[in-house]
């Protein structure tokens, strides 16, 4: 459900509900699937990179040899989110929410052909950016624009297709990536067919009315009437016009009781009790989503196969759609269980999973570094000097040298001709070296050492993704949507949005720069341990909101939550019976 803008959980009964709803008012499918095509371009264009940075690496080899350029491209699209939400609320209240999205629809066409014709990596970068400022502009415009233009029975279900539609989008460009893995230009159509839906929802939104909430609230009733009269029932068009009238002027109230201005708005949410409270366990469960290294996942899926021994880009994004059809589905679970089981017991049994796989992993990855291949001299010398990795010629310890080492010196191994496990060739890395090594029908391996280990990396990266989308993956969201007090919802959501943004920003941006320092399973085990220290955080200030009324929440916040192990029995007395 929604109120304000604000998004509440959907339960069984509202999906039943709201496929005989839209079964028998098809234009209501039709203003959120089309407003849903935001959610498909957010989904894709925070997805495709993590395939298209393969092939981009090889068309440009500056981009191979830095790292902080590979990061770059991948956070700028974080980046210019940050921007674009901002930018997107102010949008989305003064021009409108259909109005918004055009906007960010044109911004989605731009960047998308933008980086198809880049002619160098700091245009790709560019393009990221407009993108980012899109993808900003869309996760907050589109699901505003389908809970205010759908019936209230069913706003929920409609809301959390959005959901799906982001999850389902990344799933897209994994496979739209795999689909031109063999096809000239490669990265260039990755990138570039993100421009394709974001026309085909900018000519389904010209034909579609303005929110009938915003058009209500600029006193434009007349038009918010014919609105409603085309999603609902007659005999429920003045009720529903009545219930609007309510609520845009109970908003309007709050507003005046708040203060204009969004510096006023925020000082008098930290400086209220009960808010602040409710911002420290909303800013806890979105930084927590991130730093539990999710996005080093879903933006370096494929890198991350490499990592595991996988050198062929091909396989490694064929096994990379495996984790991301799996959050898909994961979505599909959380609708399925999260008012069943409850918010604070889905993330905690969410993170536990988190943190036990993230460890597993982690040995997985030592173990493989350490078995990795020996560099055999004959192997290396058969390429001849002028082949041979220049920090190897001159290494003391050359005899001890081993693939991983080899990696470090940022030069590559060629596998040897009878098996991948039997000492190699270390190379200087150059597309010409890559090509003799593979006209011998050689592995040539840059990222991570051919290993026993690789299929098991890769299914406990699928572990690690179901644990996460059920929980982490959907719940802080409609716990931000749950905590606040009705008249600070819009402004307490939006500081936890940025926080989130901003959490995604650091990780996206510092993942590669971590492999290298720390390793692939070093880098594993540091997450593993942000992520029980955010577990500590979220048992001891998130309370349990399911089935509680916004006056409930309040009351639960103003007298400070405590875990039920941490109370006393006069305090267990006031709480209901809840999860731990």
């Amino acid at each position: 459900m929604v109120e304000g803008g604000v998004v509440k959980a959907a339960d069984k009964t509202e999906f039943t509900e709201c496929w005989k709803v839209t079964w028998k008012t098809p234009y209501i499918m039709r203003l959120a699937f089309s407003a849903g095509i935001g959610g498909l371009l957010f989904g894709y264009d925070t997805g495709v990179i993590s395939g298209a940075l393969l092939y981009i690496k090889e068309d440009f080899e500056a981009v191979g040899r830095n790292t902080f350029l590979q990061e770059l491209i991948v956070s700028t699209c974080v980046l210019g989110a940050i921007f674009g939400a901002a930018i997107g609320g102010f949008c989305s209240d003064s021009l409108g929410r259909r109005k918004t999205i055009l906007v960010a629809d044109f911004l989605f066409f731009v960047g998308a052909i933008v980086m198809a014709v880049a002619p160098h990596p700091w245009i790709i970068i560019v393009g990221r950016f407009l993108v980012g400022l899109g993808v900003g502009m869309a996760s907050m415009t589109a699901p505003l624009y389908i809970s205010e233009a759908s019936p209230a029975r069913i706003r929920g279900a409609l809301v959390s297709m959005n959901g799906l539609m982001i999850t389902g989008g990344q799933f897209l460009a994994y496979l739209i990536n795999l689909a031109f893995t063999r096809v000239p230009g490669t990265w260039r159509w990755m990138l570039g067919v993100a421009g394709v839906p974001a026309l085909v929802q900018f000519v389904l939104m010209l034909s579609l009315p303005e929110s009938p909430r915003w058009l209500y609230r600029k006193d434009r009733v007349d038009e918010a009437r014919a609105i409603l009269e085309k999603i609902y029932p007659a005999h429920e068009v003045e009720n529903e016009l009545n219930a609007l009238k309510s609520s845009v002027e109970a908003e309007k109230a709050d507003e005046a009781a708040i203060g204009e201005g969004m510096i006023t708005k925020v000082m008098g949410a930290f400086k209220n009790k009960v808010v602040r409270r409710g911002l420290y366990a909303g800013i806890t469960v979105q930084v927590a989503q991130q730093f539990v290294g999710i996005n080093t996942v879903m933006y370096y899926a494929p890198t991350i196969v490499q990592f595991a021994g996988f050198a062929s880009n091909s396989v490694a994004l064929t096994l990379s759609l495996i984790t991301s059809g799996l959050n898909a589905i994961g979505s599909l679970v959380s609708m399925c269980f999260v008012d069943r089981y409850g918010r604070r017991r889905l993330m905690i049994i969410s993170m536990i999973g988190i943190i036990s796989f993230l460890v597993i992993l982690s040995v997985v990855f030592i173990e493989a570094s350490d078995h990795a291949p020996k560099v055999s001299g004959i192997e290396t010398a058969h390429f001849g000097t002028n082949s041979t990795c220049p920090r190897f010629l001159t290494a003391s310890d050359a005899s001890r040298w081993s693939c991983m080492t080899c990696l470090k010196a940022h030069c590559g191994f060629c596998s040897n001709a009878v098996s991948e496990t039997h000492p190699g060739a270390c190379l200087d890395s150059t597309k010409a070296i890559k090509g003799d090594c593979r006209a011998e029908k050689r592995v040539f391996f840059e990222k991570g050492c051919p290993s026993r280990f690789g299929f098991l990396a890769v299914i406990l990266l699928g572990l690690y993704i179901i644990s996460y989308s059920p929980g982490m993956g959907t719940v802080p969201w409609i716990v931000n949507s749950e905590i606040y007090p009705l008249r600070y919802r819009g402004v307490c959501g939006g500081i936890a949005a940025v926080s989130n943004w901003c959490s995604n920003l650091i990780v996206s941006e510092s993942y590669l720069s971590l492999t290298e320092a720390l390793g692939a399973g070093g880098t594993f085990f540091l997450f593993a341990g942000i992520s029980t220290i955010s577990l500590t955080f979220i048992y001891f200030l998130v309370p349990e909101t399911k089935g509680l009324q916004f006056e409930e929440v309040e009351k639960l916040l103003e007298d400070g939550y405590k875990p039920r192990l941490f109370r006393g029995k006069k305090e267990k007395s006031k709480y209901r019976v809840e999860s731990a």
